[in-house]
């Protein structure tokens, strides 16, 4: 099975990278070179051709390279849902990303009909661990790639919810000034929990029979506004029966904002949280395979994968596992790592690249 790709990237001073053009022909990639050398900034370029604002999610102007100051740009020729497509993204000092997609300005929800592309990174090592904020967050990027109107949806409660906190905090008691609101956090939010719960369901499924050396995870999503066939208009009456506990809090408490996203090693029955930092990032790896091989079978196309740094966490045995996992599944995989002999189990099976700091930029050097 074959893989949506990246043919070609070029970027203009973005971060590290003040010119630079990589050809990619399907394989995976492993982009070797020290660290500060601007690997990853190269991995977040790509992740830029999905919606949302890139895997540090930083804003627009953090990507320019300093100190010029001058904007940026990504181009990128891409295979995609059933076409070819150029992509093209820049910002100019103190403005917005503008997106052209095959040369005609484009919204960023559909870069999410163009490809599906998901990551990994060191940052995510504690999801487990840390606040619900994260998990929510790394549960909805795998929602939208299932569920390329997620992003909408998500975007359309926050805006509203940020409205109804604004009331809140003044100590408005108008119920007439919050049934706008409610209703259409009600609605949006509604679409969220249903999304949720699908993508779950979905990656339970693909985790099922499935060859892996990783572990098989158990996925829930607790939260107090219900479940999956929880009615717009209940959520509507929930927000409405908690205005006075919310007005004393100035925010609203209740809905799928505060929801958590929770995993058991399923094999020893240990909530994730209390596995060991080996088996927390055994489980991350295993949801991203469940993830891809459930796209795979739903798009007939494997997903970009992006994997910072993964290798170098992995004893050999596992690492050469997931390499097999990769080229089995025909995933465009492009990975990052510090030493060359980390990539050595792909063979020809993948191409390289040298990324080395030439003073104060990075140069790119096929291998």
């Amino acid at each position: 099975m074959g893989g949506l790709a990246i043919s070609t990237l070029s970027l203009s001073h973005f971060r590290s990278h003040r010119a630079a053009r990589l050809a990619f022909d399907g394989r995976p990639v492993a982009l070797v070179g020290a660290n500060g050398a601007g690997k990853t900034n190269i991995l977040e370029a790509i992740s830029l051709l999905s919606p949302g604002r890139g895997l540090r999610r930083a804003a627009a102007e953090d990507f320019a390279r300093r100190p010029e100051g001058l904007g940026w740009k990504i181009t990128a020729s891409v295979q995609g849902l059933g076409a070819a497509h150029d992509i093209e993204m820049q910002a100019a000092p103190g403005e917005p990303r503008a997106l052209r997609i095959d040369g005609k300005a484009a919204p960023q929800a559909m870069l999410g009909r163009i490809l599906r592309i998901l990551w990994l990174v060191p940052a995510m090592d504690r999801l487990w661990i840390e606040a619900a904020e994260g998990r929510r967050r790394f549960l909805d990027r795998m929602t939208l790639s299932f569920h390329p109107d997620h992003a909408e949806a998500v975007l359309g409660y926050e805006k509203a919810m940020r409205d109804r906190n604004r009331l809140l905090k003044d100590q408005v008691s108008d119920p007439r000034w919050y049934g706008a609101l409610e209703a259409q956090m009600a609605e949006f939010g509604q679409a969220i929990i249903a999304n949720r719960q699908r993508a779950v369901e979905r990656l339970m499924a693909a985790q099922e029979g499935a060859e892996t050396a990783f572990p098989r995870a158990a996925l829930t999503v607790t939260g107090p506004e219900g479940g999956e066939d929880l009615a717009a208009e209940d959520l509507a009456q929930a927000f409405i029966d908690s205005r006075r506990r919310d007005m004393a809090a100035g925010r609203t408490l209740a809905g799928p904002h505060r929801s958590d996203f929770r995993a058991v090693f399923a094999a020893k029955g240990v909530p994730a949280d209390q596995s060991s930092t080996g088996e927390q990032k055994a489980l991350l790896i295993s949801l991203l395979l469940a993830n891809a091989r459930a796209l795979a079978a739903d798009l007939g196309k494997a997903p970009v994968l992006l994997l910072d740094e993964v290798a170098a966490h992995l004893d050999s045995d596992r690492r050469a596992a997931l390499y097999e996992e990769l080229c089995a599944l025909g995933a465009q995989a492009i990975m990052t790592g510090t030493e060359p002999a980390l990539f050595e189990p792909l063979g020809v099976r993948a191409q390289s690249f040298t990324i080395a700091e030439d003073g104060t930029e990075s140069r790119i050097t096929p291998t």
